[in-house]
């Protein structure tokens, strides 16, 4: 009988044990649309997340027009959880983003940051070098030669990457100078306007494989344009980090190319429960072999460095701190 006692006795407390730390919540997550990158990786996420945590229960909604803009979901209250960049993540918390019309979104903390390996990518057309004689962009600046810059539409990452690179060299290409023209269209029509030599350059924040850019070099010549470690370092300072697009990674680059990148993260709010976001933290890092099967780029991933400043962008929640703290990983 003692035996018997005791043994209830254990099971009990193990059942104490595991309610005291079991989190139940219902939530939102805002999602870009089905067919997507980003609703690839939200349904990973939502996966990790609720195979650690069954009591999680989380729904996916297809709400968010693009990651620059979706910390405004959280803002708002419309979702508890959206995907974003480390950059945007960084201007929408602490200004907004006046050009994309983001206002300031004071409320949002970051979950996990490293999600991916996105970079700055600077092309010119092979024609343009050969009869410039100019290979970079700095050079470009300083000789204020007359080109064509072709970028995507007002409000996407790549034309806000496109006005923070410029930006480095006082250049505003909303209001640019008479050697600077600037058109902004689709991803399709800058693949089709390069390749026919309508325009000379190009900027952009993409990742490997991303489609438009690896046809573009294969049906015509590009020269991958290496940025300055000064222009590098200046770019950091706005909230990109420093990376690396591996020789082979397009048709005709030969080289390793030095960047800087903003890596996707978790956008939560700080009203989120200490508890949920601790379970998030933990979810997404325990689980990260989910997250690389389920997407190629999210295999840049480490735990170790996902809460830390140069991966979140914007405030890490104090729930996801707690995870990492316990970890011995790097946070803010």
């Amino acid at each position: 009988m003692k035996k018997f006692l005791t043994l209830v006795l254990a099971i009990a407390m193990a059942a104490m044990a595991v309610s005291a730390f079991a989190v139940e919540a219902d939530l939102v997550f805002g999602a870009q649309e089905t067919g997507t990158g980003g609703y690839t990786y939200a349904t990973a996420i939502q996966t990790a997340i609720t195979k650690n945590d069954p009591q999680i229960q989380i729904s996916l909604a297809t709400i968010s027009s693009g990651n620059v803009s979706s910390p405004v979901l959280i803002e708002n209250g419309d979702a508890d959880i959206v995907l974003s960049n480390s950059a945007p993540a960084k201007w929408a918390a602490e200004t907004g983003i006046e050009s994309a019309k983001v206002p300031a979104c004071p409320s949002i903390r970051c979950s996990a940051g490293g999600l991916g390996n996105d970079f700055i990518n600077v092309m010119f057309t092979k024609r343009f070098v050969d009869a410039s004689g100019i290979s970079t962009l700095e050079e470009l600046v300083a000789k204020e030669y007359p080109v064509k810059m072709v970028i995507k539409t007002n409000g996407s990452f790549g034309e806000l990457t496109a006005e923070r690179v410029f930006g480095v060299f006082g250049v505003d290409i909303n209001n640019p100078p008479a050697w600077l023209t600037v058109e902004k269209t689709s991803g399709g029509a800058i693949k089709d306007g390069l390749a026919d030599d309508l325009y000379d350059m190009t900027i952009d924040h993409i990742s490997a494989g991303q489609a438009n850019t690896t046809e573009l070099c294969l049906i015509h010549e590009m020269v991958d344009v290496q940025l300055a470690d000064e222009t590098l370092a200046k770019l950091c300072e706005q909230g990109y980090d420093y990376t690396v697009v591996p020789a082979g990674t397009w048709n005709g680059q030969n080289v390793d190319i030095k960047t800087v990148g903003s890596a996707q993260n978790i956008i939560v709010s700080a009203d989120m429960e200490d508890e949920v976001a601790y379970a998030l933290a933990k979810a997404v890092c325990e689980n990260k072999e989910d997250l690389y099967n389920a997407s190629a780029s999210m295999k840049a991933f480490d735990p170790a460095t996902a809460g830390s400043l140069a991966k979140t962008g914007c405030q890490l929640h104090p729930g996801a701190a707690k995870y990492y703290e316990e970890q011995g990983y790097a946070f803010k």
